[in-house]
């Protein structure tokens, strides 16, 4: 088994929550009908005692979720479902479920589902990269992470950075190596993200200078001292393969 990033913060994508709030203004012709996708407006529908319900199980089921207490998870986002399906918000949610299952399959199916519903958010097309990424489905990765750069707000460097990350390790997978070299010096360690630090730990472990690379993600520890921050960065190295998993199966480096 291996740590997996996954994104599943309500806040990346676009809350049926904040559609329920602007019900009364869409009932009473203020808000343009048109201007709702179907699935919006068919969740605007449902009676308010409903929709209140449908956000109650959803948000609980986030909250068990971060504390990951999946199968609890899964019994809410089943609440939730029976009252509304379409819910970009559910099918992630449910994904990142499945992924914490390693039941990648699924995984993707509920994340494609979610895309359905909320078209080019960077939020659900990272966790299909992801999946793609953990899979060793590298070109299929490298396009998706590519597209997600295009869809992120030019202020979320934190992502974005790990999404360069991730691309970088892609090319070296699928043989960039002149790509791979520019794109590991495109920050420096000036740079408000650890990107540097383990592009070069990245580059050592190629070389099978193990002393090197762990000297580099040693440097990103001292002055990345939030291990929340650093968290993602040292996941995507276990998914590539650079460093064992507590929980092994990982395969060794360059396999």
């Amino acid at each position: 088994m291996k740590a997996t990033t996954i994104l599943c913060l309500f806040a990346l994508l676009t809350p049926l929550a904040a559609q329920n709030e602007a019900a009364p203004a869409a009932e009473s012709g203020d808000v343009k009908k048109e201007s709702l996708l179907p699935n919006q407006q068919a969740f605007l529908n449902l009676p308010e005692e409903r929709r209140k319900e449908f956000i109650k199980h959803l948000g609980e089921a986030n909250r068990v979720f971060q504390q990951k207490r999946i199968f609890e998870t899964m019994e809410e986002l089943d609440k939730a479902a029976a009252i509304f399906t379409d819910s970009p918000e559910l099918h992630n949610l449910r994904g990142s479920c499945y992924v914490e299952m390693r039941a990648f399959d699924k995984a993707l199916a509920e994340f494609k589902k979610a895309a359905a519903f909320s078209k080019d958010n960077p939020s659900i097309n990272f966790n299909i990269g992801e999946v793609y990424f953990v899979t060793k489905e590298w070109q299929k990765a490298l396009d998706m992470f590519e597209s997600v750069m295009k869809q992120l707000p030019p202020d979320n460097m934190a992502l974005g950075r790990l999404v360069e990350f991730k691309i970088l390790l892609a090319k070296k997978k699928l043989g960039l190596k002149d790509e791979v070299t520019i794109l590991a010096e495109k920050y420096d360690f000036l740079d408000d993200s650890p990107y540097y630090y383990y592009a070069q730990a990245a580059l050592a472990y190629d070389d099978n200078n193990l002393v090197k690379a762990e000297e580099w993600l040693a440097m990103a520890g001292r002055i990345f001292r939030d291990p929340n921050i650093l968290a993602p960065w040292q996941d995507t190295l276990v998914e590539y393969g650079y460093i064992k998993s507590f929980y092994g199966d990982d395969a060794a480096p360059g396999e």
